[in-house]
């Protein structure tokens, strides 16, 4: 079994669910007392986040870069980064050690052409929803998105960072951000791809009559796929 590496704590509600998706896979997949060889690199997100509100993602960069550095030298085999948003400085942290990274928009992609879709929503924070460090990568691949209007992005965002960041999940939150998808199904969204990694812990498959795209457990599931290949 390969030993991933993991860039965690962005936030770390969220990489709690990795590290359970992963073990609880391996156990599937493996029987008995089989559980994820694993490294975590878990950053100090409030740091993180402030940077990331006044644009400093050099700051960020040479934080997750260093991560990576030191899960290649701990005996990481591969890294992913535990969020969708610092995907946009994947690039970067890729080209800091020799380990393949396993991109969360790539995982994404090949789980929504796997499945017949060819337009689907996108949700998430600001910066993944609107600058195109995702959208370009799905779009790459053939695939139509659509993100919601200015003031329900600015609403999810409140609502990962306030909230769900934060471990709080509100029934509010959930009737609302239903609301949102349903706006999104009406201008053509086959799926609805919770570009989010903490967004899972507020929406479940059966909230919505089309398939909802669970980053976090797509981007765990494929790790446990290259760790055991």
């Amino acid at each position: 079994m390969k030993t991933i590496g993991i860039i965690g704590g962005m936030s770390w509600e969220s990489t709690a669910e990795y590290y359970r998706l992963m073990n609880t896979a391996v156990k599937e997949r493996l029987g008995g007392l089989h559980s994820a060889r694993c490294l975590i690199h878990s950053v100090e997100f409030a740091q993180l986040e402030a940077w990331m509100a006044s644009g400093e993602w050099d700051n960020i960069a040479a934080v997750l870069c260093a991560a990576a550095q030191g899960l290649e030298a701990a005996g990481a085999d591969f890294i992913l980064i535990a969020t969708n948003t610092m995907h946009k400085l994947a690039d970067k942290v890729a080209a800091a050690t020799r380990l393949p990274l396993l991109h969360i928009a790539e995982t994404t992609a090949e789980a929504l052409l796997a499945a017949g879709i060819k337009t689907a929503a996108l949700l998430g924070t600001k910066a993944t929803m609107e600058m195109d460090f995702y959208t370009k990568i799905l779009e790459a691949r053939g695939l139509t998105v659509l993100i919601p209007e200015a003031v329900d992005r600015d609403c999810l965002h409140r609502i990962i960072f306030e909230e769900l960041c934060q471990g709080v999940i509100s029934e509010d939150s959930r009737r609302v951000g239903l609301e949102i998808m349903n706006r999104l199904r009406g201008r053509g969204a086959e799926a609805h791809i919770l570009g989010c990694t903490e967004l899972g812990l507020l929406f479940r498959p059966q909230d919505t009559p089309v398939p909802l795209f669970d980053t976090a457990r797509l981007h765990a599931l494929a790790a446990v796929n290259r760790a055991l290949e």
